[in-house]
């Protein structure tokens, strides 16, 4: 009997332990359960419109107003350099002297022909004035008059003759003297004392760069200049509507002043699908040279711009999509549409999104369509990332 009673008890304890261990597995499953249920938290972003502007680069090829070529009007010997290369030179300053001996003697032998001319001049005004008065008493016949009349004009047009000479013996010692044209700096000079120049030489004396206001030539693509043109207007009135324009320097710096667009090429260059552009800089300090090279930067600007960081968007198939926070906390991608130009960090929306929208900014690529969130805001998650990443007091750590 006691046998018996033993068996009973050692059974019902084993259905005990069982049953023990399978509400103990069960509250397990459970727990696993109902945490792999449980709804994990992502940063919100609510889209305001704000003010934006970006913008956009092209190399640019800098030269002055005006590059006046030098170069000479008469054959001869370089005697003097009057400037050096880089000089400032204003207008009608001497730059360079050419051998004058020849022309000073060309001029005097002008003028002694002048001098030879106008005195035949005379005596043939006596000539004819004598002829005249003998022909009125019937003393001369009219052809001695008609001759000494002839012979008087004939004396004037060579006196005419010598007088053209004596002015372009002058013109030429005048051009022995180079002068310069305009306002500038000096260019190169690869003729130097003792070479021989003539106005038909290939390389030109030198250059002078008006440089007081700079000519900054760059090109748009056809399509960013159907961009422009679509909106409307003339060339004119498109130009007028154009920003001011930044110059990024050789150097990385940004030159102080500011300039305007004034020219759009009216044919697109069929090698590089561009049209040629040309921006004007003033140049007061004289910093911009002529040849230069740098970046002008052209601002977009747009007042009511929907800006969201690049890190909540994700592509599928060359498309961009952002996941929208739906009122039932569960998340829908949208295909977006992003302008052309961006910071590097943050991209402008031209469609798919509205102000008010609430996308998802972190960790999209783990999320799918229809998943449900709990959203909290960027400084929410900032804030948690922060308290995660900062070290543990020493008495917590024990």
């Amino acid at each position: 009997m006691k046998t018996q009673i033993s068996r009973f008890l050692i059974t019902q304890s084993k259905r005990m332990c069982f049953f023990a261990l399978g509400l103990s597995l069960f509250a397990c499953g459970g727990k696993d359960q109902s945490h792999g249920n449980s709804v994990k938290e992502y940063a919100v972003l609510t889209l305001q419109p704000t003010k934006s502007e970006l913008k956009s680069s092209y190399p640019v090829t800098i030269k002055g107003k005006q590059d006046i070529e030098i170069r000479p009007n008469v054959s001869g010997f370089i005697t003097k350099l009057c400037v050096d290369e880089g000089s400032l030179v204003r207008k009608g300053q001497a730059l360079f002297v050419i051998d004058q001996v020849p022309y000073q003697a060309a001029l005097k032998v002008a003028e002694a022909n002048v001098n030879v001319a106008k005195t035949n001049v005379a005596t043939s005004e006596l000539t004819a004035k004598n002829k005249k008065e003998l022909h009125r008493k019937n003393i001369i016949s009219d052809y001695e008059l008609q001759m000494a009349e002839n012979d008087l004009a004939s004396k004037k047009a060579l006196l005419a003759q010598t007088e053209a000479q004596l002015i372009n013996a002058r013109n030429n010692l005048s051009y022995t003297t180079v002068v310069s044209p305009s306002d500038g700096v000096v260019g190169s000079i690869p003729y130097r004392e003792g070479s021989l120049v003539s106005p038909s030489i290939q390389t030109p004396l030198t250059i002078v760069s008006n440089i007081k206001e700079m000519y900054v030539y760059f090109s748009m693509t056809e399509k960013e200049l159907l961009n422009l043109v679509r909106e409307g207007g003339s060339v004119k009135e498109i130009l007028e509507k154009m920003p001011e324009v930044e110059l990024q320097l050789a150097d990385g710096t940004m030159y102080p002043e500011r300039g305007k667009i004034e020219t759009v090429s009216g044919v697109i260059e069929q090698s590089t699908g561009a049209a040629s552009m040309r921006a004007t800089f003033p140049n007061d300090n004289n910093i911009l040279r002529s040849g230069g090279t740098g970046s002008v930067l052209l601002p977009y600007v747009n007042d009511n711009a929907i800006i969201i960081p690049q890190k909540a968007t994700f592509e599928v198939q060359d498309k961009k999509f952002v996941y929208i926070l739906q009122p039932d906390n569960t998340i829908k991608n949208t295909e977006i549409v992003i302008f052309n130009l961006n910071d590097g960090q943050n991209y402008m929306v031209t469609s798919g999104l509205k102000a008010g929208d609430k996308i998802v900014i972190e960790g999209v690529n783990s999320l799918r369509d229809g998943m449900q969130i709990k959203p909290i805001t960027p400084e929410e998650s900032a804030a948690r990332v922060k308290a995660m990443t900062q070290p543990r007091p020493a008495a917590e750590k024990q």
